[in-house]
């Protein structure tokens, strides 16, 4: 690999906001920061990448580097330029996160030093630390645009359960300064959208909603496999990371009640994904008798996914309700959507607000009620089908991938402070271009 270039302070005196202003993306360049995923594994993030791209944006990239997949440290993918650097993730406590993220800040502008100027930092949460690295690039001209994926806040209380404790300040205190320093917020959601306005003390021309969503020209439905069910009637799929917030043991504990309690044994469910608890989760299939109804498949290719979700007869979305989850958007859950599957789902605001009429409900938590929902559901192939339909539309109409490009790309184009939006039609009203 080659040294790093020292930066040059006299070239980046072309910033977004001077000479380039009015000319959409050609001839700028864009930098985005990742720490918690690899790129494009991160499908959000390739999603906005390819955007700009299409925009005449040049896009760079610094991720962490796969495991399985995204391994090469330096690649270009589409004309997108990526840059990965070597993490291993935190184990350990605070501690072991602490040298996570300081191995990430050295490497993000280690290599941000590499790729020089840029007219647009665009840093990606968690965690709330890529402010540092933005803050160092505006300060040499770039515009900062911060995405924020999670509210790192109650993502804390949600996975530690240990209250407002000291640490829970100190994540506070970074939301803070990320929102302070940040000229443009992406909000994934209306609710994100609020707590950058309440809490961050964002002005409304100053967030845009950015809502993820599958790319229906690549994640699209296959004929089902039968085979797959094992034998079975039916099949159970549950897709997503499975960390401890995500609800898996709440998923396999409502299965153990739809055999025990209502004597269902007519279904075979496949969990596909992996993360921090993904070992626990084994280990908990066990001790429910569950391991000859329940296989665990761990990260699988696309196509594979495609065959499984094809394939289902119901999809799980199984996140309790908790403070991050209850405002927040799963990915799952529009996955499951464009496949055309129906979803059972805890009572969560946002889930209600993707999903609509293509999920039904149980209380918040409730396992029991859960497993009833599920084998209504494997009872009703109508209802299913009605559903299934009803997501669909909704992927393809109001949650489509098209009004999250004219959001992002009105975005940038206020960052940059051009007098007209980067895309093409009129988005709507937290997408439209501020006026300044």
């Amino acid at each position: 690999m080659p040294g790093d270039a020292a930066f040059d302070d006299k070239a980046s005196g072309a910033t977004a906001s001077g000479s380039t202003a009015g000319r959409g993306g050609r001839g700028r360049r864009a930098l985005i920061l990742v720490e918690n995923l690899s790129v494009p594994f991160d499908r959000r993030v390739w999603q906005e990448c390819t955007t700009l791209r299409d925009a005449g944006w040049t896009v760079h990239v610094i991720c962490p580097r796969g495991t399985k997949r995204d391994t090469e440290l330096e690649t270009e993918i589409d004309g997108v330029r990526i840059h990965r650097y070597p993490l291993r993730a935190a184990t350990g406590g605070p501690a072991g996160y602490l040298q996570e993220y300081g191995a990430a800040l050295w490497h993000t502008v280690r290599l941000a030093r590499r790729i020089g100027p840029v007219d647009v930092v665009h840093a990606c949460n968690p965690p709330d630390l890529l402010f540092l690295p933005a803050l160092w690039l505006k300060r040499r001209g770039a515009r900062f645009v911060f995405d924020q994926h999670d509210l790192v806040p109650e993502l804390y209380l949600s996975r530690f359960n240990r209250g407002e404790d000291l640490l829970y300040r100190g994540v506070r205190a970074l939301e803070r300064r990320t929102y302070r320093a940040a000229d443009i917020v992406l909000a994934t959601n209306e609710s994100y959208r609020d707590v950058a306005l309440r809490r961050g003390g964002r002005r409304p021309e100053d967030v845009f909603v950015v809502r993820s969503a599958p790319d229906t020209d690549r994640f699209r439905p296959v004929p089902p496999e039968p085979e797959l069910k094992r034998g079975k009637p039916h099949l159970l799929c549950y897709l997503g990371v499975m960390g401890p917030q995500d609800g898996v043991d709440y998923a396999l504990r409502a299965l153990a009640k739809l055999r025990d309690e209502l004597g269902r044994s007519d279904w075979h469910a496949v969990f596909i994904g992996s993360g921090d608890s993904f070992n626990a989760m084994v280990q908990l299939s066990r001790r429910l008798g569950l391991s000859e109804q329940v296989q665990f498949t761990g990260r699988i290719p696309d196509a594979d996914l495609a065959r499984y979700l094809s394939t289902a007869d119901v999809c799980l979305s199984p996140d309790p309700h908790n403070p991050l989850n209850d405002v927040s958007t799963m990915n799952k859950v529009l996955e499951y959507m464009v496949m055309g599957r129906p979803i059972v789902s805890f009572d969560l605001r946002e889930a209600r607000v993707s999903a609509a009429d293509a999920a039904v409900y149980a209380p918040a938590n409730d396992e029991a009620a859960f497993a009833r929902l599920v084998a209504g559901l494997l009872d009703d192939p109508e209802q299913r089908a009605r559903m299934g339909k009803i997501g669909q539309e909704r992927i393809s109409g109001p949650l489509s991938w098209r009004n999250s490009q004219a959001s992002l790309l009105a975005a940038y184009a206020a960052a940059c402070g051009d007098g007209a939006p980067l895309a093409a039609g009129d988005t709507d009203r937290a997408g439209k271009r501020p006026h300044r």
